[in-house]
């Protein structure tokens, strides 16, 4: 890799996927040979709005021809196309989940390893600011309540809303609560797909605090919120808006305690930007992501989790 240049390319460059290819064609330092997508259409769109090359197959720029990829495709083929990537040594940003499987991610995982290659997972809400202005106030959780609501798409159909839209909460919750999880309830409802489109889970985790997080795509409004709950304050977030509130009780000597607090300052920024700036970063410095592999790993090792219970608690 030249000191002064990073060749990057997108596959996948769909709806999630055309913005990885905007970001990085942007971002100084780095050049974006190539957009792949086996829509012919769609590659030359991507390819008009960015200059890059449009492929129809991510072979073509297999051996030697970057260094670092951005996959955005379908989740059953995450393995399949980043796999041969990473064990050339190409870094490799893969769209959550990491993988369909714990098997499949396991593989990635270890042919990072093995290359030394970069591996980082498209978590994105852990990117949003407002999270990263809530971190040093969250320190003893007990209570966190989730609702991640939104509007039926026309794409992630291949999974259910648990790996699409839960997915994101439970990477949050886990990188926050830092404990295991002890138990989980879980159910979900099959309503416009043969795969859960609602679900609901409860988690309880070794250190006593329980996390209830709801999660749909078939809302007629869109509600993406978090909310902690710890002793003497409360926290909340809008993951949207990029909103953040923090309430806490402040004791007195002698006087009646008050509740003080209200909006917190967030820097407001495109959460996918800074995904895809924290991995070029690590690519330069050869570093870790602030989500990698392992990260990646645990957020779908607990999603799995909680489908299974659904899975286990459906008549």
């Amino acid at each position: 890799m030249a000191a002064d240049r990073l060749r990057a390319a997108v596959v996948g460059v769909g709806h999630l996927g055309r913005h990885h290819a905007r970001i990085l064609s942007t971002l100084e330092g780095v050049e974006l040979v190539a957009v792949v997508d086996t829509n012919s259409e769609r590659a030359a769109a991507a390819s008009a709005a960015t200059g890059a090359a449009a492929l129809a197959d991510f072979r073509e720029v297999l051996d030697g021809k970057v260094d670092a990829v951005s996959i955005a495709v379908p989740t059953e083929v995450h393995r399949d196309i980043a796999l041969p990537f990473l064990e050339r040594g190409v870094a490799t940003l893969v769209e959550k989940p990491i993988a369909r499987s714990l098997t499949e991610a396991d593989e990635l995982v270890a042919a990072a390893r093995a290359s030394g290659a970069v591996l980082a997972v498209g978590q994105t809400e852990r990117y949003n600011p407002a999270v990263a202005a809530v971190l040093p106030l969250v320190t003893s959780p007990r209570f966190i309540e989730v609702h991640r609501l939104g509007a039926f798409p026309d794409r992630s159909l291949d999974i259910d809303v648990v790996f699409d839209l839960m997915i994101h909460d439970l990477d949050i919750i886990l990188a926050l609560v830092q404990s295991e999880v002890h138990s989980i309830e879980a159910v979900g409802v099959p309503v416009l797909t043969s795969k859960y489109d609602i679900a609901n889970a409860r988690l309880r985790f070794v250190s006593g605090c329980i996390a209830n997080v709801t999660a749909s795509r078939i809302s007629k409004e869109r509600v993406r919120k978090i909310r902690f709950f710890q002793p003497d304050a409360y926290i909340s977030i809008d993951y949207a808006a990029q909103e953040v509130e923090g309430w806490r009780l402040v004791r007195r000597d002698g006087g009646r305690p008050s509740i003080e607090g209200g909006s917190l300052p967030v820097e407001r920024d495109e959460p996918l930007r800074r995904e895809i700036a924290d991995f070029i970063r690590a690519v330069r410095s050869k570093t870790s992501p602030l989500v990698d592999g392992a990260a990646g790993r645990r957020a779908l090792e607990l999603a799995t989790r909680v489908a299974e219970k659904m899975e286990s608690s459906s008549p």
